[in-house]
């Protein structure tokens, strides 16, 4: 490579408006896809806590929390009045009951469910 030669991690394709315009509709796409498609709320039958929920499978849970959990959720709130950090908790055990109720339920479709 020569001195005059820029190195860029990724192409900006600025001379292609036809290939940005395709990157820009899957960008749009997948963050649907990965943030979106899918969740389903479900509110903490304990406290009444409202979070988003993907079910990928049954050992995959996405949770989406729609407030600061700190707020909302008794075990967060206990937490971070202790000076706990909040976000190391694996999460609320009543709301992962809330979970796996719903899909029990079923209120939340599981993606890929093998059992």
């Amino acid at each position: 490579m020569s001195a005059s030669t820029e190195w860029a991690k990724a192409p900006d394709f600025a001379g292609q408006p036809a290939r940005l315009e395709a990157i820009h509709a899957q960008t749009v796409a997948d963050k649907a896809s990965y943030l979106d498609d899918g969740m389903n709320e479900v509110e903490c039958r304990t406290c009444g806590t409202c979070v988003l929920v993907r079910k990928n499978s049954l050992e995959h849970t996405s949770v989406q929390w729609t407030d600061d959990p700190a707020k909302t959720c008794p075990t967060f709130r206990d937490a971070a009045g202790e000076g706990k950090s909040t976000a190391l908790r694996e999460g609320c055990p009543r709301l992962w009951d809330s979970i796996d109720h719903a899909v029990m339920e079923g209120f939340i479709d599981v993606r890929d469910r093998v059992e």
